[in-house]
């Protein structure tokens, strides 16, 4: 078994390094094309044929990922929707392999964030060019992320929002589920920021963002990078139609100072309610909880990505 070469260093040179491609047959068509295509692609660049590594249901990408690490892969495709990346991430966060992310499904949203390609084979092109960015990871009882932990109506909004249609109507499935909880009872909270005192609020949902843009560019954590070595939280308190109108409209405009949103900064954020309620990371629901526990891991992800960083940067 050999150890991938560090990814910081992979950009400066022109070997051809091993890969291994996770696909989420369930989120994408035509696995075996695909399949053809990327091969090709890799050869034609010299590359070796990629390890290829299909999720299941009891194991959707972090075992693939741990199985790419463990074999000695630089680089690592991930071809799915954000379970799929935020499962391969846990995986890979720590290590020297490289995530190589292929969009598919409905949300895509490191991919959006990061400025990466839509088109998986313009995907491939990105890793063959070698440019790298070490990224931050949010970790929540043993699990990670890499967008955005939540407790409250995002959560809710993405349990109540199936499968079936969010593959028919795409990012418009969460509008209607959306709608279906603005008005749910409020969540009484308490906020603690790197241990400062807690800030008690009453609100309908508590964001903690690694990266701030949604679906249909909405950018709800306007100051958030990837790369700070903290994470953005946003305290969302809106008490009537009125109130959700504003945030919308503040979210559009790009405004930081709203009555009923308010945003806070920290590498240790504690959200304790006072009854369990519905948490998520990345849009993957999780166990409901009392409460929401992050911690940031500074650059411990290594994302391929259209400009390559300086090797001063590395």
């Amino acid at each position: 078994m050999t150890s991938p070469a560090p990814a910081s260093v992979q950009r400066l040179g022109d070997e051809p390094l091993r890969s291994a491609v996770i696909v989420n047959p369930n989120r994408v068509d035509g696995t075996d094309q695909l399949r053809a295509d990327i091969t090709e692609r890799l050869a034609g660049a010299g590359w070796p044929e990629p390890l290829w590594l299909e999720t299941t249901a009891d194991d959707p990408g972090r075992g693939q990922a741990e199985q790419a690490v463990a074999e000695g892969v630089d680089v690592v495709f991930v071809c799915g929707g954000d379970g799929t990346v935020r499962s391969a991430i846990e995986g890979l966060a720590g290590t020297d392999a490289a995530l190589a992310v292929l969009p598919g499904g409905t949300g895509n949203l490191l991919a959006g964030n990061l400025e990466l390609p839509t088109d998986a084979m313009d995907g491939v092109d990105v890793a063959l060019a070698r440019g790298r960015r070490a990224v931050d990871v949010g970790d929540v009882d043993g699990q990670s992320f890499a967008v955005m932990a939540g407790m409250g109506l995002d959560a809710a909004m993405m349990d109540d929002a199936p499968t079936a249609i969010k593959n028919a109507l795409g990012p418009v499935a969460y509008v209607f589920s959306a709608l279906r909880h603005a008005f749910d009872k409020e969540m009484h909270v308490e906020v603690v920021v790197d241990g400062a005192p807690p800030l008690r609020r009453h609100v309908r949902t508590v964001l903690v963002g690694n990266v701030g843009r949604l679906q249909g560019g909405l950018d709800v954590l306007p100051d958030a990078e990837p790369d700070s070595g903290q994470l953005d939280v946003a305290i969302v308190a809106p008490r009537n139609l009125g109130h959700w109108l504003q945030i919308l409209g503040a979210v559009i405009r790009r405004r930081k100072r709203l009555p009923r949103l308010e945003y806070l900064r920290g590498s240790h954020i504690v959200v304790r309610a006072d009854t369990e309620h519905p948490r998520q990371l990345d849009g993957d629901v999780i166990e409901p909880g009392r409460v929401l526990e992050v911690t940031v891991r500074p650059s411990a992800l290594w994302v391929c990505v259209p400009q390559p960083d300086t090797p001063e940067k590395a």
